[in-house]
């Protein structure tokens, strides 16, 4: 009896397909991991962008002013930042919907989101 190898399988990614976005406060460099002294929040962010990445999501980080358009063309990341105005950054959407406002997520809130079962947050801006 024969049996078939296939050398060529690929792993389904559990979050092919799914979009994380964070609408990041002005930084230095897209990451903000290029100045002399490394921000512990902005290491994690970068890995946990890492992480989303190996697991299939597309994942997209805007700056105001290097990514306008694509403040502008989010009516309530638009919002948003006209209600709160800086405060509001940095704002993460995950399937267009926002989940955090104020502060970056967690690998778990946004693996939350992507599964379905967050319910979504602004944040606590008092």
């Amino acid at each position: 009896m024969l049996e078939t190898v296939n050398f060529f399988e690929t792993a389904t990614s559990r979050f092919a397909g799914s979009t994380v976005e964070f609408f990041d406060p002005p930084m230095c460099c897209p990451t903000g991991l290029c100045g002399p002294a490394l921000d512990q929040t902005l290491l994690d962010v970068n890995e946990m962008v890492m992480a989303l990445k190996a697991e299939g999501a597309k994942v997209e980080r805007y700056q105001m002013t290097s990514h306008p358009h694509n403040f502008l063309n989010n009516a309530e990341v638009m919002r948003l930042v006209r209600e709160r105005q800086m405060e509001a950054l940095p704002l993460t959407l995950v399937q267009g919907q926002v989940i955090k406002v104020g502060a970056y997520p967690t690998l778990a809130e946004i693996t939350a989101a992507l599964n379905g079962s967050l319910n979504h947050k602004t944040g606590d801006l008092s």
